[in-house]
């Protein structure tokens, strides 16, 4: 317990004696948690700007223009008088779509034929993309019904029997979690766990890493013994553990109840994990300090762990569609199994029970990544002549 207690005072003295070692376990999280759910704050995004190609000039294409821009997702913003115009728009990013109305567009309605209105849309930014069709489907979809109930109405079909005929078999989509599409509770629940187990794994190969580079490692080891050591690295994570695991559970309650948001699950729950991924990632950090006995090998091992978790964790895209060698890599990372748990407790409402096996690998795998940090530091304390590398 000594080794414990003495290594903590030590690492408080150093933080509080390094106002930038201080801050990148305290305020500079708390401002890239603040960041991200700025970014996302607003949920859904509206009025993306759109473009229009009216080549009719009729009332009924001003028509289908105004229910486009009623539309949540759509702001009309730009009128082109030709599809030049609108490529060169398109192609600047002044509008992320551009919908097109053919001449003759109103008389072709008119005289019961089919015509098509064409959306332009940069599938490249996929969420803007998906949101525009969705808008655009919906408006065009409800005039044109419109047009043919109206139809249909004056030759003395009843409403009834003219939306039975319509649509015979109905496609009811139902959806379970996340109904209203909120990307804050989405994404920005999902990225802001993610950068903090950035920061955690950096802040981990940091804390061992310098002892290395200045060549205290005997200083702060002291008499060294593998029980000794392990205490010291334990007192040494505690501090950054705490302050970035505070960061985290500040930024969960208020991604959640802060925002009016009562997730279904285990809040509980949920916290209990974070608390766990901040001790896999720290303890995997300092792991990788005393593995490789350089603090350059160790950030940069960090970087290439951590840095693209998010986008194995199956979260932007799905697990399944993976290649094998992709998929087994993102199982092999502790962030994907803890937004597996987010995702079920704060979005499903699943039984605590589905993700007791996550608490418990995120349980095992700090514990085996602190032996192994400690057996390293061990090893590295009999070998003065390695410290002091980048």
């Amino acid at each position: 317990m000594n080794s414990i207690a003495n290594s903590l005072r030590r690492e408080a003295r150093r933080l509080a004696a390094d106002p930038w070692d201080l801050a990148m376990v305290t305020w500079v999280p708390l401002l890239g948690v603040a960041l991200l759910w700025w970014i996302f704050s607003a949920g859904l995004p509206r009025h993306l700007a759109v473009g229009v190609v009216d080549d009719d000039h009729s009332s009924l294409s001003r028509q289908l223009v105004r229910m486009l821009d009623a539309t949540p997702g759509v702001q009309i913003t730009q009128h082109f008088t030709n599809a030049a115009e609108a490529e060169r728009a398109l192609r600047a990013v002044d509008v992320y779509a551009v919908v097109s109305i053919p001449r003759d567009f109103a008389r072709t309605v008119k005289e019961g034929r089919a015509v098509q209105v064409t959306l332009l849309h940069n599938a490249q930014m996929s969420t803007h993309s998906g949101l525009l069709q969705r808008d655009v489907r919906t408006a065009v979809g409800t005039l044109s019904a419109g047009i043919e109930m109206a139809a249909r109405n004056k030759r003395g079909e009843s409403a009834q029997a003219v939306h039975v005929s319509m649509e015979p078999i109905h496609t009811q989509m139902v959806a379970l979690f996340n109904v209203s599409s909120n990307y804050e509770q989405f994404l920005g629940a999902a990225l802001i766990p993610a950068l903090l187990h950035i920061l955690a794994m950096t802040a981990g190969a940091w804390t061992v890493g310098r002892e290395l580079r200045d060549r205290t490692l005997g200083e702060w080891l002291g008499a060294g013994g593998w029980v000794r050591t392990a205490g010291a690295l334990a007192g040494k994570l505690a501090l950054p553990w705490v302050s970035l695991t505070l960061v985290g559970l500040l930024a969960l309650v208020g991604i959640t109840w802060g925002r009016g948001w009562h997730p279904p699950g285990n809040l509980w729950w949920v916290a209990a994990a974070l608390a766990l991924l901040m001790a896999v990632s720290i303890t995997a950090g300092a792991a990788l300090a005393g593995i490789t006995r350089s603090l350059r090998t160790a950030l940069s091992g960090a970087g290439f762990f951590a840095a693209p978790a998010f986008a194995f964790s199956g979260v932007a895209f799905p697990l399944a569609g993976m290649p094998g060698s992709a998929r087994a890599w993102a199982e092999a990372m502790p962030f994907t199994h803890y937004i597996r748990l987010q995702i079920e407790q704060l979005q499903m409402g699943a039984p605590v029970a589905t993700s007791v096996s996550t608490v418990v690998a995120l349980i095992l795998a700090t514990a085996v990544l602190l032996l192994l940090g400690a057996t390293a530091l061990t090893l590295a304390h009999k070998r003065p002549d390695t410290w002091g590398g980048r």
